[in-house]
């Protein structure tokens, strides 16, 4: 992964999680592991671990919310990212693969955040978190799924594979815009 080659291609990436979180949704509907699996099968782990740790890191800045919080989801997605990695390394981008890794990673994702901090962080029973985990998790999974399905394959094709997309060819046309229009 080039840095400044591909800058352009990552401030798409995070604008689009940042825009889909912000824009009304039905609730615990994520667009961070949508947006990061395109990323890990472009660039590998390192790319999908570095991309949700911006993508939490930047929102919570954004929105005012960074706190402990912010620790464990980034941690959690960032190990996610790895996985990414590591799972797309010998993966078409399809549908198919994005979804299976999506739904995966969404209950590894789940299991962390809301049974393993409700158990050790709340003091809460296991079955009692395991109950009130299973409503979040099954709108989780149908949001992932559904982004899975239709944000990751377009965002690799229209901009991660797209060399029209990496940076200096998108500087080179706003240049020629604003230059042409004086």
């Amino acid at each position: 992964m080039k840095k400044p080659k591909n800058l352009i291609k990552y401030i798409i990436g995070l604008f689009t999680v940042i825009v889909l979180r912000i824009v009304p949704h039905p609730p615990n509907v994520e667009p961070i592991m949508s947006t990061m699996m395109p990323f890990a099968k472009r660039w590998g782990k390192l790319a999908g671990m570095v991309f949700t740790l911006l993508a939490i890191l930047s929102f919570d800045l954004i929105t005012g919310t960074l706190g402990v919080w912010s620790i464990m989801t980034a941690g959690t997605y960032a190990l996610l990212g790895i996985a990414a990695g590591v799972y797309f390394k010998k993966k078409q981008s399809n549908i198919k693969n994005y979804v299976k890794f999506s739904v995966i990673g969404t209950l590894v994702y789940d299991a962390i955040t809301g049974i393993g901090t409700g158990v050790l962080f709340f003091n809460q029973s296991f079955m009692i978190t395991l109950i009130g985990q299973i409503p979040f998790t099954l709108y989780h999974l149908g949001g992932n799924i559904v982004l899975a399905a239709i944000v990751s394959p377009l965002l690799y094709t229209w901009v991660l594979d797209n060399p029209q997309m990496e940076t200096q060819p998108v500087i080179n046309k706003v240049k020629s815009f604003f230059i042409s229009s004086n």
